[in-house]
């Protein structure tokens, strides 16, 4: 069976996303925003895992859309943790 690339990448990003609410707890004693990035960034690979089993097209697409919206959440909260 193929590689799925998404999945790859998205798990790959949990797994860094992981590595920063630690560095920012560890390190940065940051622990709201932290918390946040932590669940938005981990959120999207089981969202997209869910989007694999989607009932129909339309319910694949809100899927993925709700995962691409936890990538925008994850990005803005991390952006607003390195200030």
């Amino acid at each position: 069976m193929k590689e799925n690339v998404i999945q790859v990448k998205s798990y790959a990003f949990a797994l860094r996303t992981v590595k920063l609410y630690k560095y920012l707890v560890r390190e940065q004693k940051e622990y709201v925003l932290s918390k946040q990035v932590l669940r938005s960034g981990t959120a999207i690979g089981a969202l997209l895992k869910e989007a694999e089993h989607a009932q129909s097209k339309a319910d694949f697409i809100n899927k993925t859309n709700i995962a691409l919206k936890e990538a925008n959440e994850t990005s803005l909260s991390a952006n607003v943790t390195e200030r």
